[in-house]
């Protein structure tokens, strides 16, 4: 295990490979500035900023350090929160911006969620200047979107994250860590002279190409996988489980692909949530709008695609769209063979899945003449960030000729798997797009088709209500209304001023 932690080395082959970066702060350094809040990903308080080079530019990230081995941040530069006022001392004699602001704008109170809403914000910063990007209202909101505060409530933090550029000018900040030789020089030495020790003895493992992977689970059939560990390490956290070996496939040069092939879109298993919102933001801007939904910044910088669809939990977010659109899994065995399976006939039952004991995702295979189609996806949830789906409707329309032919509604957080409403789909087959009727009729079908689930989230009569009215949302939609759609970005003047004319139109406003 080597980083860079602030401006310091650290080489440490003894920790177990379940040992969190939150403990190894805490407990091995010190470092008590990071907090341990909820030990779930959920809050915040241990908040890192991580520093990977991209492109030959350094790119700053925040990480939930109470989920995040420590062992998985081999080659990267780590900082805490103690850090920031070192560094900004030794560049303008004062504190960092993010610091500066919070201070000014009185953005803390009892202090226990500070750090973690500072090292949000000062990787906002970071990256914002050395890429010369505006901070705006929605950049500070979607930066703190995974950082809890009990006490002041998030104006001034808001206000604070606004004005860390007149801060910067005001206190003569001069220095950024992204654009700091040394800390990128070091890295680069990692990056060229060193290799995670992916074929060695140890518990944690970094295999780099996918040949490297097979190799290593096949001498360690029995390690555990993971990638961004945003669920699996809630088992060390929450159930106190220790784990073995783990081999690390975030590092697989194949399972981190994007690409378009021809007709296809395939999307590697290892891609995270924040890599495929890049990737969508400008393609296919209805998949950004949902992955804002999905988590927090922090988690999505972690999660991955295929943890999501391979965790089989019947409120994730992403299998209910791979449905939409008739993805195709390429699953692969540790013997180097592979097989495909179509989205639709993955899950098995609660938390059971086609895969093998020797078999993992490789990718998955979406057409683009179907992501080309119409389709619209729908989260509905207690809070607008980091919450789970009480329902989630994923649509897929295809029109010819004002026709209806081929229809996709799949859902989440309604039974024990994804699914779809197939006797639903079939009775909106064949119909005019603007057939009231029609419409009215599938509604009637649906409801006598699902069954949903009743629990803590939500009842069934509620889940079957918001998925009745979600349908008819992606009709009009279909139809060309302009309907509200509340995502995971700052709402424009124009959708806050609709204020009870919204809240009357109880399907729409939880969409």
């Amino acid at each position: 295990m080597k980083f860079l932690l602030n401006d310091k080395l650290i080489d440490d082959n003894t920790l177990p490979s379940d040992f969190t970066a939150l403990r190894y702060l805490r407990e091995e350094r010190g470092l008590t500035g990071t907090k341990e809040g909820c030990a779930s990903g959920d809050c915040g308080a241990c908040t890192l900023l991580v520093g990977v080079i991209k492109e030959g530019e350094l790119h700053y990230s925040t990480f939930n350090s109470c989920i995040t081995p420590v062992q998985s941040l081999y080659g990267k530069h780590v900082v805490s929160v103690e850090y920031l006022s070192e560094f900004g001392g030794k560049a303008s004699g004062g504190l960092h911006p993010a610091q500066q602001a919070m201070v000014e704008h009185h953005g803390s109170q009892c202090g226990f969620c500070t750090p973690g809403f500072v090292l949000s914000l000062a990787g906002l910063f970071e990256n914002s200047q050395s890429s010369d990007k505006a901070i705006d209202r929605e950049s500070v909101c979607d930066a703190i979107s995974g950082n809890l505060c009990r006490c002041t409530g998030y104006r001034p933090i808001i206000d604070a994250g606004l004005d860390m550029v007149r801060t910067a000018k005001d206190a003569q900040f001069i220095e950024l860590m992204s654009k700091n030789d040394n800390i990128k020089s070091q890295l680069l030495a990692f990056k060229e002279v060193e290799k995670p020790a992916s074929l060695s003895n140890q518990s944690y493992l970094q295999p780099t190409t996918l040949a490297e992977l097979l190799q290593v689970k096949t001498a360690h059939a029995d390690a555990i996988m993971i990638a961004g560990g945003t669920d699996l390490m809630l088992e060390n956290t929450q159930r106190f489980h220790d784990f073995g070996t783990l081999i690390d496939v975030s590092h697989v040069a194949e399972l981190k692909q994007i690409q378009c092939n021809g007709t296809t879109l395939t999307l590697g298993a290892s891609v995270t949530y924040s890599e495929l919102e890049y990737f969508s933001k400008t393609r296919y801007p209805h998949i950004y709008n949902l992955l804002s939904r999905i988590a927090s910044r922090q988690i999505r910088n972690r999660g991955t695609i295929g943890g999501n669809v391979a965790n089989a939990s019947p409120i994730a977010d992403l299998p209910p769209l791979l449905l939409a659109f008739d993805a195709d899994i390429q699953l692969l065995k540790i013997d180097g063979s592979t097989r495909t399976v179509n989205i639709a006939d993955f899950y098995q039952g609660y938390k059971q899945t086609q895969l093998a004991k020797d078999e993992m995702i490789a990718s998955f295979d979406v057409s683009l003449n179907k992501l080309a189609q119409f389709h619209r996806f729908y989260k509905v949830s207690k809070r607008m960030e980091d919450d789970i789906s009480s329902v989630m409707l994923a649509v897929r329309f295809e029109v010819d000729n004002g026709h209806l032919t081929d229809v996709r509604l799949a859902f989440g957080g309604m039974a024990a798997t994804p699914i779809r409403a197939l006797k639903t789909e079939a009775a909106l087959m064949g119909k005019v797009i603007n057939d009231e009727q029609a419409l009215l009729q599938t509604i009637d079908t649906l409801r006598s088709e699902l069954m949903p689930l009743s629990d803590m989230r939500a009842s069934s009569r509620y889940r079957l209500d918001m998925a009745c009215n979600l349908i008819r949302k992606a009709w009009l939609e279909l139809n060309g209304t302009d309907v509200v759609t509340f995502s995971g970005h700052a709402l424009s003047e124009s959708v806050l001023s609709l204020g009870n004319e919204i809240t009357s139109q109880e399907g729409m406003t939880h969409a």
